[in-house]
């Protein structure tokens, strides 16, 4: 009888390891367990980008605001759009004027709101 000598042969190829992990990846269901860490630094996050969107939206029409109001009072031959052009530009000035006041004060209330929450995290990661 023919004896075989089996042996085991293995071949490691990082690459491949790493292309394979990748796809597993893509297909595992999703691990949404946060750690403090990432909970914190998410609600720090958070506490500043509601004010900003708000605050860039107010300035942004405020800004074309007095804009329209800066071309009706430059408009020759339509004197009943001057009045109507500074209204609109104090208005649109106002408005700059406001957007970073605004801003100030939502996030001093959104980090008001979340202050509890994040004093409790930092207790726990500071232990």
């Amino acid at each position: 009888m023919k004896e075989k000598n089996e042996a085991f042969v293995y071949t490691y190829s990082a690459k491949e390891q790493e292309e394979i992990k990748n796809i597993r990846e893509k297909y595992a269901p999703p691990i949404n367990q946060e750690t403090n860490m990432e909970r914190l630094r998410r609600l720090d996050r958070s506490s500043t980008k509601a004010a900003a969107v708000i605050s860039l939206t107010i300035g942004i029409v405020s800004t074309l605001l007095m804009g329209v109001g800066m071309c009706c009072t430059m408009i020759s031959g339509w004197e009943q759009y001057f009045i109507l052009g500074i209204i609109l530009g104090i208005i649109g000035i106002i408005g700059i004027i406001s957007a970073y006041p605004i801003y100030n004060r939502i996030v001093r209330r959104k980090r008001e709101k979340l202050a509890p929450e994040i004093m409790r995290l930092t207790d726990e990661l500071m232990k």
